[in-house]
């Protein structure tokens, strides 16, 4: 029977540390774990990116993706979480943590989770610059190309 993920959207930084230990805790099933964080960049100037969402729409898309890839794989745990509001350069954006008793599940199913995440959490991203500009951040092919690989959207 598939694990039930925890999805978190939040506005407040996260703990990858502790939110390792908190998946891990206690298990001895767990023979992989592998992690993903996701940071803000300061390509071309960018001085924030700020990440907007409709609070109950994104969780449940995110939960959604999570609970394939638990179907898909035989994880032991799955935590996604994924944060708003205005991110400063060098600022964590989301963290994916899979564990399993097998490193190749571990892996497979946190690439899977992070490309269906580029594509199919509903968030809107706006680009802040130095100098006064801003620009929404627009889909990129590359990516739908990345979750494709895994076979139809979740």
């Amino acid at each position: 029977m598939p694990v039930s993920p925890t999805v978190r959207v939040q506005e407040a930084p996260f703990d990858p540390a502790a939110e390792s230990a908190a998946l891990t805790a206690g298990r001895v099933d767990v023979g992989g774990l592998a992690s993903f964080v996701g940071l803000c960049r300061a390509d071309d100037g960018l001085s924030a990116l700020v990440l907007e969402h409709y609070p109950g729409m994104t969780e449940r898309a995110i939960t959604r993706i999570a609970e394939q890839a638990c179907a898909r794989w035989p994880l032991t745990g799955c935590t996604v979480i994924h944060r708003h509001g205005r991110l400063e350069p060098g600022a964590p954006i989301v963290l994916v943590l899979t564990a399993s008793s097998h490193r190749a599940a571990a892996l497979e199913s946190c690439a899977f989770l992070i490309d269906w995440l580029k594509t199919g959490a509903p968030f809107w991203k706006r680009e802040e610059f130095a100098d006064g500009a801003e620009r929404w951040v627009e889909a990129k092919a590359e990516d739908d190309l990345a979750a494709a690989r895994w076979g139809g959207a979740p």
